[in-house]
């Protein structure tokens, strides 16, 4: 591949994220001049990629949606499909490909005919993949705080309180991070002046301002890192559950835990589920039963109560009883 064919397919992977960019950054992240940038994006242009640009100081280069797909190597079916199946991955369990979903979902949408995105909602809808664990994300609300992050831009919204209770919140956000089968929001909060993690499922109403920021440097290596730290921003409590499991261990590592130490062996056909997690206990107690082996639960009671409420709901279909 040639040097200018390769800079083509970078310039064009940085229009394809949903912000603005000036001329100059584009040719800092390139190693180029800003006249090659201009001269790349005519390429574009020339292609069929509808590159929009507008002038003065905030001035710069964006990928507008088009009246038509522009030249990808996939047809408008094949599009739809994609973002399909990118919103069911961002709202799945499977570890890892979450928030590479969101990004590549943000980006796809980006360049979408109205039409298209149309029937991508439509079709997203419709087909709803079963879910276990935390309450579910609408695709739409990540999408729009992944695009927020991606311009450095302030959002305003709901955020929902675990007593159902609301309140507004102005913030700048810097990163969307899966963890344990939620979606956190990492941001500076503005009106309380300090650094705050939201559980993505409690955020209601997004409203991007249009008001771009600067990062304020964040007390750790990364928003990944200050999710998973030892920290309380979020007020969900962390429960010990201490499970005994009449199965061995290899049968459960894998299918529940995730750190070192979780799934303690209790010789060849007995382990206990030993770990410290803020996963809701309906979460749990569904995996628990799922082992299809006798279990003894010694904590929390919440993970009692979670098994009490599944036995009542099989009873009542039984018997049923609505």
């Amino acid at each position: 591949m040639s040097d200018t064919s390769a800079r083509l397919l970078r310039l064009l992977s940085l229009l394809q994220t949903p912000r603005e960019w000036p001329g100059s950054e584009l040719a800092e992240r390139l190693g180029v001049t800003d006249r090659t940038v201009r001269r790349d994006i005519d390429r574009l242009r020339d292609l069929g990629y509808p590159v929009e640009a507008t002038m003065g100081a905030t001035g710069g280069y964006r990928l507008v949606a088009g009246a038509a797909m522009p030249p990808l190597l996939v047809d408008d079916e094949e599009a739809v499909a994609i973002a399909v199946g990118l919103r069911a991955a961002a709202g799945s369990a499977i570890t890892g490909i979450e928030e590479a979903s969101v990004r590549a979902l943000a980006k796809i949408e980006q360049v979408l005919p109205a039409k298209l995105r149309r029937r991508v909602r439509v079709l997203g809808a419709a087909t709803v993949a079963p879910r276990t664990g935390a309450n579910p994300v609408d695709p739409e609300l990540l999408t729009a705080l992944a695009a927020a992050v991606t311009n450095k831009e302030r959002v305003r919204f709901a955020y929902e309180a675990a007593d159902g209770s609301e309140t507004r919140r102005n913030t700048e956000p810097v990163g969307l991070v899966p963890h344990k089968h939620r979606w956190y929001l990492v941001a500076f909060d503005l009106d309380r002046n300090d650094w705050r993690v939201f559980r993505a499922d409690r955020i209601r109403r997004v409203h991007a301002t249009g008001a771009r920021f600067t990062p304020r440097d964040l007390p750790a290596a990364n928003p990944a890192a200050y999710v998973t730290g030892e920290r309380t921003d979020w007020r969900t409590p962390t429960l010990h559950f201490l499970v005994d499991i009449a199965a061995p261990a290899e049968a459960v590592i894998g299918r529940l835990g995730e750190g070192p130490g979780d799934v303690v062996p209790r010789g060849s056909d007995a382990c206990a589920l030993d770990m410290n997690r803020d996963d809701l206990p309906e979460w749990v107690a569904h995996r628990l039963l799922e082992l299809g082996a006798d279990i003894k639960v010694h904590s929390p009671a919440q993970l009692t109560d979670a098994i009490r409420t599944i036995r009542d709901r099989a009873t009542r279909a039984i018997d049923g009883k609505s």
